[in-house]
């Protein structure tokens, strides 16, 4: 309450290496979740993997989590796009 009080949250610090060795592993650890849930984009899944999302947001910076969230869409996407393009190279290869 006053200026001493003992309850102060920690906030995570991006220099650290500690600290964002804990955002990497509970940000791994939500994404596989997600995987096991078949969701792409995070924040689609519900409550399948609130537990593990909470810490994700605890341990991890706000930018870094709008990047991860951003980067982990963009990347399905890419694999789609690359599989679609090994489709139309090996149907052309076959005339």
């Amino acid at each position: 309450m006053g200026w001493f009080s003992g309850s102060k949250t920690e906030t995570p610090d991006p220099t650290s290496r500690k600290d964002r060795q804990r955002c990497w592993d509970t940000r791994d650890a939500y994404f596989a979740c997600l995987d096991a849930a078949n969701v792409v984009k995070p924040g689609d899944e519900g409550n399948a993997c609130a537990e593990t999302k909470k810490t994700y947001e605890q341990n991890c910076a706000k930018s870094w989590i709008d990047y991860f969230n951003k980067r982990r869409v963009l990347a399905e996407q890419q694999q789609g796009v690359l599989a679609q393009a090994q489709i139309q190279a090996q149907s052309a290869r076959t005339r």
